[in-house]
């Protein structure tokens, strides 16, 4: 992560030849974002859930702050508003997928999540007036279609608490995405210093939270419980998951649509399920395969669409 990611005004949209400097981070997020689950499962209990969001920020936040302190002094009071008002849209993304996950079948969950790809062109048109191309809500559709081949093979359960929550994060993702590219004062302002203020936000909502009693255990007796596997999970969701993560999705939706980001986030159930294959034996159906298969298809025509409406 380097000083040069930060660049007062976006790329014009019809630069092609960059597309794919941004999209292999956006890319890269959704591959980390679908090993999360993983990760989380192992360290977190529906009596730690909020414990572990307390830790999972706060290893991070520290060396984010002293690393950027100039840039932090910098900010303006308008972006110092922004980044906060992001943290809390943030907050509100990871307690409602981290309690609607506690609460559904992780088939519903990666399922309802997709709908982002739905949700956000949508929002765009109704924010912007801007009808976004057919043939990118056609792909959208395409990849949405794919996941719920590839989960079928757990089958569906009764609609849940769970689902509805899923729903929820699925509209509160759209809501970050189309606010990081609305919001003047952070389009302009150094993108390490942006996370920085929006993840100490979402800590302090976090830490507010675990104070009332009645919201499960200490994030100080969680950390004192856990030994070097559970660090080691905890460790790769604080860098990877939301440090490189959401660093990644501020530089690119100043760079590109924010429809062309959720698109290929989109594809993180694709990766959940590689790395179920991967580490923890599961083993998809033909439906699954055809899936994948369609994800990557949809993703693909939807890049293509998105830089065909940008020259």
């Amino acid at each position: 992560m380097s000083a040069s990611s930060s660049i007062a005004a976006p790329v014009p949209l019809g630069a092609p030849r960059r597309a794919w400097l941004t999209d292999l981070p956006v890319l890269l997020v959704a591959v980390v974002w679908g090993a999360s689950y993983l990760a989380a499962k192992g360290i977190t209990t529906t009596h730690t859930v909020i414990a572990v969001l307390v830790l999972r920020f706060a290893v991070v936040l520290p060396v984010l702050a002293v690393a950027g302190r100039a840039r932090l002094r910098a900010l303006s009071a308008a972006q110092w508003r922004g980044a906060g008002a992001l943290g809390l849209i943030l907050s509100g993304i990871f307690l409602l997928e981290t309690y609607g996950v506690v609460h559904t079948s992780a088939t519903n969950a990666g399922l309802i999540i997709s709908l982002t790809m739905i949700f956000t062109p949508l929002a765009e048109v109704a924010v912007t007036r801007v009808r976004p191309p057919r043939a990118f809500l056609g792909a959208a559709a395409l990849s949405v279609l794919g996941v719920v081949l590839l989960t079928q093979g757990g089958g569906f359960t009764t609609p849940s608490l769970g689902d509805l929550l899923m729903l929820l994060a699925a509209l509160a993702r759209t809501v970050h995405v189309l606010a990081m590219s609305r919001i003047k004062a952070v389009r302009s302002a150094d993108s390490l210093s942006l996370t920085t203020v929006q993840l100490g936000s979402a800590v302090a909502v976090f830490a507010v939270i675990a104070a009332f009693p009645g919201t499960g255990a200490s994030p100080w007796a969680v950390a004192l419980d856990f030994g070097p596997r559970e660090w080691a999970g905890l460790v790769f969701l604080s860098v990877f998951c939301t440090l490189f993560a959401f660093f990644v999705q501020m530089w690119a939706v100043r760079r590109t649509s924010p429809s062309r980001v959720s698109l290929l986030l989109g594809t993180e159930p694709l990766w959940a399920a590689a790395a179920g294959i991967a580490l923890a034996g599961d083993r998809p159906g033909v439906l699954g395969l055809a899936g994948a298969i369609l994800v990557l298809a949809g993703t693909s025509w939807g890049r293509r669409a998105a830089d065909d409406e940008a020259r």
